[in-house]
């Protein structure tokens, strides 16, 4: 059975205004039990892509295991691959390109150095936590 915690950020995620692509991604984190997933809309401030979505894992094996479940569910639900992916060797930091959002998945350390977040401060943030 799935968490009162779990169930409210799922509910939140249905409100939001964000791609139903982007919301499996999110999802699909969630179910890694990936930490402080956020994704950034910046369509209205680059040209690089429309969304962020950033996380953290406790390890490389769990970064993996996040961006796996992000691959294998955007594939089997909407049909899309990533077009581009890469740091899977060391696992400290993913990235995986889907043209209209990008999923950057992080040790927590890497994720305070290259702070994303405060990179792209003018962006609306959207954060899903489930503790």
């Amino acid at each position: 059975m799935e968490s009162e915690a779990y169930q409210a950020v799922l509910e939140d995620l249905k409100r939001r205004r964000i791609p139903a692509e982007v919301k499996d991604a999110v999802r699909a984190m969630l179910d890694k039990q990936a930490h402080d997933v956020v994704v950034l809309k910046i369509k209205d401030i680059s040209d690089v892509t429309d969304y962020m979505v950033i996380a953290h894992g406790n390890s490389a094996r769990q970064n993996l295991a996040v961006a796996d479940e992000v691959k294998r569910r955007l594939r089997r639900i909407h049909r899309l691959k990533a077009s581009n992916t890469e740091g899977e060797a060391a696992a400290e930091w993913i990235l995986l390109d889907y043209f209209d959002f990008v999923v950057h998945v992080f040790t927590a350390q890497n994720r305070r150095k290259f702070a994303l977040e405060k990179l792209w401060m003018d962006a609306k943030h959207y954060r899903f936590c489930l503790g």
